[in-house]
């Protein structure tokens, strides 16, 4: 059986489906991907047991019907120098043979039977769906995932939480030290429900998906969830746990804030991490008389850093430690002009962070706990 395919395309999906093999599989058919030629495409399959990334690829010609596994590194390798140009692709199904044919040149490869490769669950009949713009879910996972922790025990924490509300969605994680809560209000789903997408999922959708896409569909049960978007479909287990009660540790009565030009305290905050402690990363933030005195200093060394941005701040004077690393992230995640920072009378409290002008339908909240001297 041949089959020839835009080699561009072909090796713009296999990279795609490559963002899920793990690096190293217990079975080896997980090193390869899946081929399953028929009704005029290739479909692609690659799985690292626990996710299944499948896509398909428009066949320029085909004279038959045919499922195979082939590598994953060899196939990728053998077409990623190739100019944009059809490919001819044949596949012996008595020896397993694969022979490639391009403007060039030809290679041969072995592949597997398709019979061994292990195929996705899908979730329960009758699970829950939910429809939204791929934009919602880039934005929310995109906000969120780099406060996802590495917990052994709280596995919870590993992962970014949908709550899904009859009015609207929100995206939270946290690791303890930091909380990202970002709510949609334009998602009216009608349905209360609430999933966890463990952050390796989360990356591989953040890197596969564009917001030019258009709207996904989002199945689940307890146990698994499938996601159908513009160009791939993606199989992927839940985390299985209670996620804690996020809204229980905003604070709601912050009396110290101060507004802030986002692109003035995030060059601040870089040249100042130079001079910042490389065991604890913590920077001092002094708010007083209309001022932000942004201090850094490596104790063993004995070198330091200030920085001073004008602000609009006349309330009392007040001074709180952060992880200048935490701080330099969540600014940079934030996509406005200025942002408000909110601080606790009791700076052992959280602070927070947001975007000084919000957009009703869609509002990001960020916490960061402070730091002690000596942490």
């Amino acid at each position: 059986m041949n089959f020839k395919v835009s080699s561009s395309a072909l090796y713009s999906r296999l990279t795609l489906a490559s963002k899920v093999l793990a690096s190293k599989n217990v079975l080896p058919i997980l090193d390869c991907f899946l081929f399953d030629v028929k009704d005029g495409a290739v479909t692609v399959t690659a799985s690292d047991g626990d996710k299944y990334f499948i896509t398909q690829v428009p066949v320029i010609e085909h004279d038959g019907e045919a499922r195979f596994c082939i590598s994953a590194k060899t196939i990728m390798d053998s077409i990623k120098e190739l100019a944009e140009q059809p490919l001819s692709l044949g596949f012996n199904p008595e020896t397993m043979g694969v022979v490639g044919q391009h403007s060039s040149g030809t290679f041969s490869l072995s592949g597997m039977d398709a019979a061994v490769y292990p195929l996705p669950v899908p979730p329960e009949e009758g699970c829950t769906t939910i429809t939204l713009p791929a934009k919602v879910m880039l934005e929310g996972i995109g906000r969120c995932l780099f406060a996802t922790a590495n917990d052994q025990v709280r596995m919870a924490m590993n992962g970014i939480y949908m709550d899904i509300q009859p009015d609207c969605l929100v995206f939270a994680s946290t690791d303890s030290r930091k909380l990202v809560k970002s709510t949609n209000t334009t998602i009216k789903s009608g349905i209360k429900a609430g999933i966890i997408i463990h952050k390796k999922v989360a990356a591989i959708l953040k890197a596969v998906m564009s917001k030019d896409d258009e709207d996904i569909s989002l199945s689940f049960d307890s146990q698994r969830a499938v996601m159908r978007a513009d160009g791939f479909t993606l199989h992927f287990r839940l985390i299985e746990a209670r996620y804690p009660n996020y809204n229980a540790v905003i604070p709601t009565d912050n009396p110290y804030k101060v507004e802030l030009d986002r692109l003035a305290l995030m060059g601040a905050l870089k040249r100042t991490s130079v001079f910042c402690s490389q065991s604890t990363g913590m920077i001092t933030l002094e708010l007083a008389n209309n001022t932000l005195r942004l201090k850094g200093s490596t104790d063993d060394f004995g070198s330091s850093a200030e920085e001073y941005l004008t602000c609009q701040y006349t309330q009392q004077p007040i001074s709180v430690n952060f992880s200048c690393h935490f701080l330099l992230e969540i600014v940079s995640i934030l996509e406005c002009e200025s942002v408000t920072l909110e601080l606790a009378a009791d700076v052992s409290r959280p602070g927070l962070i947001h975007p000084t002008v919000e957009d009703e339908r869609d509002k990001v909240l960020m916490l960061l706990m402070p730091m002690k001297r000596g942490q």
